[in-house]
């Protein structure tokens, strides 16, 4: 699904050049490596504040913290996404409020989000999923009319960029309270191991979240709120520097990769391509297919037996989990969520692909299909 050593070695002289460095000046925690990625990505996506941290879970959490959420505060969020949005609202004492999302975009549906509101809603993280950005306008509306957060969860669309209604353009997770990020070795922007990051334009807020992500405090050995330790180490941030370079590069690879995917399969009556949204640029993520007529499971072993890896992104639905039982939630309330969970199959994408690559997974898929 991703070709991690191929990218590895197109950059490997400045990869190793940066590992090195950070073995050579000892300075493995908090170290310049760190401070110059934090200034480097403040630049990139134009934002006033970065703050690097372990992972993108954890930069979450302390998003969170940061706010001053209570017990039984409610925090929205879409159903049909990975487990940690929704794991660290419960994990704070916070109560997960799940909502379907837009059968087209596979993002947060704003009529769902404006039903679940209550006096006790306080803020809503929407999951920019599997590379665009959900409905920021909209979204950004609803808070203002009632008052709420925004935690942009931008883990797998990180660069991508969002059309304001106003006419200007801004990166994704710059335009709400507060953006997330993870920088897994997967992601679109992935380091050789765990980390994350959290950013804002709110002064006193960054501040929060610098003094949260480092045992709560902001002068060594005075801690004024609890916090906890999650820190981005100086190697992953070397990594992070020299990957931040070739990152527009590497997104227009994936636009590539995907341009090819939507004309081999355009059209097909038993799949549906990606929708591209007209305000917001893809990075594609993942490249992720409904299947309308056949059999996913098949289809999946069909594309194995002809060394074809393929993902499903995600086969339960959160209100479905154990973890996530709920009176609140039974199966067929979120229809949408429960569609896409049973038909979604993720084809390989990534930044190394070659023509003859894409034609034999895109003719393999073909031949199933037909």
């Amino acid at each position: 699904m991703v070709d991690l050593k191929t990218q590895y070695d197109h950059i490997k002289t400045e990869v190793d050049l940066a590992i090195q460095n950070v073995i050579n000046s000892t300075a493995f925690i908090n170290g310049p490596e760190v401070k110059s990625f934090q200034a480097e990505l403040e630049q990139y996506l134009g934002v006033k504040h970065v703050i690097p941290c372990a992972n993108g879970t954890d930069a979450l959490q302390i998003a969170m913290m940061a706010l001053g959420l209570k017990p039984g505060d409610e925090v929205i969020t879409a159903d049909f996404t990975y487990v940690a949005t929704a794991e660290v609202i419960a994990l704070l004492g916070l109560k997960p409020v799940l909502v379907d999302v837009h059968p087209e975009t596979f993002d947060i549906d704003l009529k769902a989000i404006e039903k679940a509101i209550t006096p006790h809603t306080k803020a809503i993280v929407p999951v920019h999923l599997f590379g665009q950005c959900a409905d920021m306008q909209g979204l950004l509306n609803l808070a203002k009319k009632h008052k709420l957060f925004i935690i942009e969860d931008t883990a797998q669309a990180f660069g991508a960029e969002y059309t304001l209604g106003d006419g200007t353009r801004h990166k994704a997770g710059t335009m709400g309270t507060m953006g997330t990020t993870s920088f897994f070795p997967s992601k679109n922007l992935g380091c050789y191991g765990d980390g994350g990051a959290i950013y804002t334009n709110d002064d006193q807020l960054a501040q929060k979240i610098k003094m949260i992500s480092n045992h709560g405090q902001s002068v060594q050995y005075v801690h004024d709120s609890i916090g906890v330790n999650s820190r981005l180490d100086s190697i992953q941030a070397a990594i992070l520097r020299v990957k931040l370079k070739h990152l527009d590069q590497y997104a227009a690879a994936r636009q590539k990769v995907a341009t090819y995917y939507d004309a081999a399969f355009a059209g097909h009556a038993k799949i549906r391509i990606p929708k591209r949204m007209p305000n917001s640029t893809h990075v594609f993520h993942q490249y992720t297919l409904r299947l309308v007529q056949g059999d996913r499971t098949k289809l999946r072993e069909f594309l194995s037996s002809r060394d074809i890896p393929a993902m499903i992104y995600y086969p339960i639905p959160l209100h479905l989990q154990k973890a996530f039982q709920d009176p609140r939630y039974k199966a067929g309330d979120f229809p949408i969520t429960e569609e896409l969970c049973a038909s979604v199959i993720s084809l390989p994408m990534h930044t190394e692909m070659d023509p003859e690559t894409l034609k034999y997974i895109a003719d393999t898929v073909l031949e199933y299909l037909n």
